[in-house]
Parts: structure tokens; sequence; C-alpha cells
């Protein structure tokens, strides 16, 4: 059965009437021109797919989501470096040469933050007024390393007066570790070990959800929505790195009127 090409961000329902300018989605795997192993809409140029394909794929969330401006691609490398997207120059030669972060945040009506993952953890930020946005890349490494408490750091908004919504990532009984990620998280906050289950004496399932919502709490976000999909068993709609190497990247798109 096909899906829709986008999924779109709940917000905790609390909050979610005063966000009516705020608009952030999460692309799926239909509705491109991408072949093979990219089927269909990926929207990564760094993964092998035909630069063509990419481009018209690029062109078509685009049209469809009538952006107001081309997003601010970033050049994902799992750390906890997060940039203003308003500082880009969205032109051909920057998205040739985007910056090296992980999230970007904007304060700007019409700038397009913007993610790609297939497995990591988008993870959506806007302040209750809707007049800040953020988006975030969380893998584990860039989880622990402090991503998203860097990405609060950069908003102008306190953190209790920011919301959060989970996008789609690998869920908690798909994705396994090593014995030295969950040494590395339960040192760094003896809370995180409730998001790992033993598998054997060397391995762990691990809930990437819960480690988020375990570092928004400490840091004094309440309000968390989002969370309950698995990238990698839900392949009608996601593509997966675990699932496949040779894949696709989703784009989780956040902005403002």
């Amino acid at each position: 059965m096909r899906v829709s090409s986008y999924l779109p961000v709940k917000w905790p329902e609390q909050c979610a009437d005063k966000l009516h300018n705020v608009f952030a989605t999460t692309t799926q795997i239909y509705g491109g021109v991408s072949k093979g192993d990219y089927l269909e809409y990926n929207l990564a140029t760094h993964v092998g797919d035909d630069p063509v394909a990419v481009s018209a794929n690029r062109a078509k969330l685009v049209v469809d989501l009538a952006l107001p401006s081309e997003p601010v691609w970033l050049e994902q490398v799992h750390s906890n470096k997060v940039f203003l997207a308003e500082k880009c120059n969205t032109t051909a030669s920057a998205e040739m040469h985007p910056v090296q972060a992980d999230a970007s945040v904007t304060r700007m009506g019409g700038v397009i933050c913007a993610v790609l993952t297939a497995d990591c953890l988008p993870v959506f930020f806007s302040n209750r007024e809707g007049t800040e946005v953020a988006v975030a890349h969380a893998g584990w490494r860039g989880l622990h390393s402090g991503i998203i408490r860097n990405t609060l750091a950069a908003m102008q908004s306190a953190a209790a007066d920011v919301v959060v919504s989970l996008g789609p990532a690998i869920g908690p009984r798909a994705f396994e570790v090593g014995e030295e990620v969950y040494h590395a998280f339960v040192s760094k906050d003896q809370k995180n070990s409730s998001a790992f289950t033993s598998t054997d004496k060397d391995h762990y399932l691990c809930d990437i959800y819960q480690l988020a919502r375990i570092e928004l709490s400490a840091i004094g976000v309440t309000d968390i929505s989002g969370g309950g999909y698995c990238t990698f068993y839900d392949a009608h709609r996601f593509y997966s790195y675990r699932r496949q190497n040779n894949t696709g990247r989703m784009a989780s798109l956040i902005w403002m009127k």
C-alpha cells in the first residue's frame, strides 16, 4: 500500500493551536524519481544516488510544500554543532558546499531548517509563540555529545518555553548497540539506563526516543510529543541504513510563515 510523501509533525496537544504559523514535516519514501536502492524520494546528495534524480526530488519538495525558499541543507557529521540558518546563502554554491553541522535554528520567517535521516532521530523544536524554530539530527553520537542541549542553547527562548516533537527514527526493538554505547550513556547520566535492555553480555537494545526525552527533561523541556515510529521495520514509509546500507535519506523540515 502506497502512502503519502509527507508525515506531518504532531506537536504536544496543549501547544498545537498556538503554532499555526509553524510548518514541520518529514518526507517519506514515495513520490520521487530515484531508482534502484534509492526508491523513490531520496533527498540526499551524498549517498550515491543519481544527482539528476536528487535535484528533481528537491525541486519537487519545494513545489509540493510551497516552500518560500530552498532548505538550508547541512553537511551532517554526527557532531554537536548548531548553525544559525539565516546566515546561509541558499544559492547553488551553498548547496555544493554546505555548512558542517547537525542542527539549525532560525528566528526568521521563510528560512527552512532541514536535516536528513535514515534511522537517526530528527528532533523538532519551536517556542510556544511560534517565533523561533529548530531541527536537529540526533544519532547516538550526536545525542551523547550534546546536540539537543546545544540546539536549545542556540535558541533565544528558555527551555521551559520550548516544545519538542520527535520524528521517525529506528525503534527500540531494532536498535542494537554494543556495551561501549551503553556505558557511555550510563556514565553520563544514570537515568539513561532506562533506555537500554540487555540482550546478552555484550549487547543492548537502545531506545533512542527515551534517551532524547531524558536529555530534554533534564534541560527543562516539559512538552514533548512524537516517537513511536521505527524506520527499520516500517519499510513502506521510511529509509533505514541498518536495514539496507545503500539507501536514501528522508528530510525533516521546519519553518515559519
